[in-house]
């Protein structure tokens, strides 16, 4: 049974710190945050990234390593956050690359997280999960509710995440939040996953004129459109408590092939040419993940829906990799 705390409402302008704020997900958010009038707080291990274009006098930046409690208790404590949208990661196939790394950064930081915030009371813990935390064999699409055997690192320390945030809840009353991310789409330079195939088809394509996928041209995983994935974080943040009834919420928006997606992109930049040439590796990642989600429960709890599709985002996307690749 889950605790019920105080709701944080859409018309409440709070004070939140952002973790791996630096990161895809990290960018965006803080601009959607600053949008909704919120005292912002953006932290990471490298420093202010210059494509955010929010002026620093907006967005105080903290440096903050999540694998140091000490550090991270002192921030928490200074600060006092009513919010903390925790992102600090290492992804899915540079988490391969030094498993060990991930553990600490994954498994340990979101440990140190919900320990800070549980000493300092900090009102609300959003999470970002992820559909690694699924193994193979699943049904299609994936309920909420299955059995979580992941073939990462990442998706191993997903999923301890998720379940120290329902312990945590449970056991403090901590407002914990978790939503299970598709493949993340957006105007911004990939950071190391493996569902990369798809943002790199798009930028490459308008970059280079060319792009060899690392993937089959058969191969289907749930994505998203950035604004979404963005979007989703913030109302489940702005849901009222009671109407939750669960931590961890599946969101999906479309689940095309990757030689669906090469087709949408050549329609969009004339000439380009997307291949395939499925890296063993990384192919294997890609078939443990689901096809497709099931995300009844959050449309039911909180009235998630998504707003675009594959043909949506294609047109509102290109414009926007034609103007970051001009401006780099």
């Amino acid at each position: 049974m889950m605790l019920a705390v105080a709701s944080v409402g859409p018309s409440n302008s709070m004070k939140i710190l952002v973790t791996g704020s630096g990161g895809q997900v990290g960018q965006d958010l803080i601009r959607g945050l600053l949008e909704r009038g919120h005292e912002v707080h953006g932290s990471d291990v490298a420093s202010r990234p210059s494509a955010l274009g929010v002026d620093a006098s907006r967005l105080p930046w903290h440096h903050l390593d999540v694998t140091d409690l000490t550090g991270l208790r002192k921030l928490i404590a200074r600060e006092r956050p009513d919010i903390v949208y925790h992102l600090a990661a290492i992804l899915s196939a540079r988490g391969e690359e030094n498993p060990g790394l991930t553990y600490r950064v994954n498994q340990g930081g979101v440990y140190n997280v919900l320990e800070a915030c549980r000493e300092h009371r900090v009102s609300q813990v959003l999470f970002a999960s992820t559909i690694a935390v699924f193994g193979p064999g699943l049904p299609d699409p994936v309920p909420n509710d299955v059995p979580l055997q992941p073939t990462t690192m990442y998706g191993v320390t997903k999923v301890g995440g998720e379940l120290l945030g329902e312990y945590y809840n449970k056991r403090y009353g901590l407002d914990f939040r978790a939503v299970r991310f598709p493949g993340l789409i957006s105007a911004t330079l990939p950071g190391g996953g493996t569902s990369d195939y798809a943002p790199l088809m798009y930028v490459e394509a308008i970059r280079k004129g060319a792009y060899e996928a690392f993937c089959r041209a058969d191969t289907r995983i749930p994505l998203m459109y950035m604004p979404d994935g963005i979007r989703a974080l913030i109302e489940l943040s702005e849901a009222p408590r009671e109407q939750l009834t669960r931590t961890t919420y599946n969101i999906a928006a479309f689940s095309p092939t990757a030689e669906a997606i090469a087709a949408a992109v050549a329609r969009a930049v004339p000439g380009a040419e997307l291949t395939f040439n499925s890296d063993p590796t990384r192919q294997a990642i890609l078939d443990s993940w689901p096809n497709a989600l099931d995300d009844a429960h959050a449309r039911a709890d909180w009235g998630w829906s998504p707003e675009f599709d594959l043909e949506r985002m294609t047109a509102d996307l290109v414009p926007k990799i034609r103007a970051l690749l001009n401006a780099s």
